[in-house]
């Protein structure tokens, strides 16, 4: 039970916000009592803290349920849930739990399309030429791109970073075609967006489909975004049936999780052409290992798990967490609620 109309409200930070951020969040309302502590470990909270905590902001530092039973709220930094989904605390279902999604849609969107550029235009082999001081006389052949305009885009996971991606397609003339868990409520629903970054009403796609036809989605894609969380439901589910089904001139950017994309088969199907190329950022095994061949093929880029990093996104999880503050304070429904059963 929330505390009383008009007592204080015990707030646990564990990340390092600046003096402004807390003070924004503190303008919130004269009710709330907002403790800064930014470390990454439990032991480090004094239990006479855990105690009066009502409101826990972490990025994965969780209690053990016995030394916080006062919490009923945990606003989590990022997005994604699956590194606290094992936590007894989160199977208590008197504690909320809610996540940053949409923090870093916009600059996840950007990312992906500078990969989608990048591959389209054949960067990799330019920069490979360019290093080597090569003018090849098949530069025509050996460079020809994949024009946007027309071209499809597939996006695995309609939510926030799947729908800014779809905005910025429709700018480039794409077709978008996504998955969704329920198609019959494409439209999002108590998530967090920044005002113009996504595509909240679902305008921005032109099919939806169910995972379950997640085959026949991406055999029409010249693009697809992995966006999707990792689950039970989702582990794997790019699988060697899946990268099968693609366009042997299809490309894979995957922004979700390293473990929603059957690695071995990726790399299979990156070796013998089944699929043209990708761009991950995410790997089961993160840092990914010097042994993986993903390192030394010339059809795949790489990055350190980087895309959703920007210079603005405690701003924007600050904004997020204040919301919520107001929500709750309102006894409304909070923004980006996880549910524990699905994983998200």
């Amino acid at each position: 039970m929330n505390a009383p109309m008009n007592d204080p409200i015990n707030v646990l930070l564990l990340v390092n916000f600046s003096d402004e951020l807390v003070n924004k969040l503190k303008s919130v309302s004269p009710r709330l009592r907002i403790h800064r502590l930014p470390t990454r470990s439990p032991r480090d909270v004094p239990d006479s803290l855990w105690a009066t905590t009502e409101i826990l902001y972490t990025a994965n530092v969780l209690p053990e349920p016995d030394v916080a039973l006062r919490l009923r709220w945990v606003q989590l930094h990022f997005a994604g849930a699956d590194a606290v989904m094992d936590s007894p605390l989160l199977q208590n279902e008197s504690v909320i739990v809610t996540s940053a999604s949409g923090v870093h849609a916009s600059t996840m969107a950007e990312y992906s399309f500078a990969m989608i550029l990048a591959l389209a235009r054949k960067i990799p082999t330019m920069l490979r030429l360019q290093k080597k001081a090569e003018w090849p006389e098949n530069r025509f052949e050996l460079l020809m791109p994949t024009e946007l305009r027309d071209a499809t885009l597939g996006i695995v996971g309609y939510g926030s970073i799947g729908r800014a991606t779809a905005r910025l397609a429709k700018a480039f003339g794409m077709t978008v075609l996504a998955s969704k868990r329920d198609v019959m409520r494409p439209a999002s629903a108590n998530e967090w967006e920044e005002i113009g970054v996504g595509d909240p009403d679902a305008t921005c796609v032109d099919r939806l489909y169910p995972p379950e036809a997640i085959k026949s989605m991406l055999s029409e894609c010249d693009f697809v975004v992995v966006t999707v969380p990792l689950t039970p439901h989702t582990h794997k589910m790019i699988n060697a049936d899946v990268l099968a089904a693609m366009k042997r001139t299809a490309y894979l950017i995957n922004v979700g999780r390293g473990g929603v994309v059957d690695e071995p088969a990726l790399v299979a199907a990156l070796q013998n052409g089944t699929i043209a190329g990708a761009a991950l950022d995410v790997f089961a095994q993160e840092p990914l290992p010097q042994s993986s061949p993903l390192w030394g093929m010339e059809n795949v880029i790489i990055s350190p798990h980087l895309a959703g990093n920007h210079l603005r996104y405690n701003e924007r999880a600050a904004d997020l967490f204040a919301q919520n503050l107001e929500r709750y304070l309102e006894k409304r429904d909070l923004l980006n609620r996880v549910s524990i059963t699905r994983g998200y």
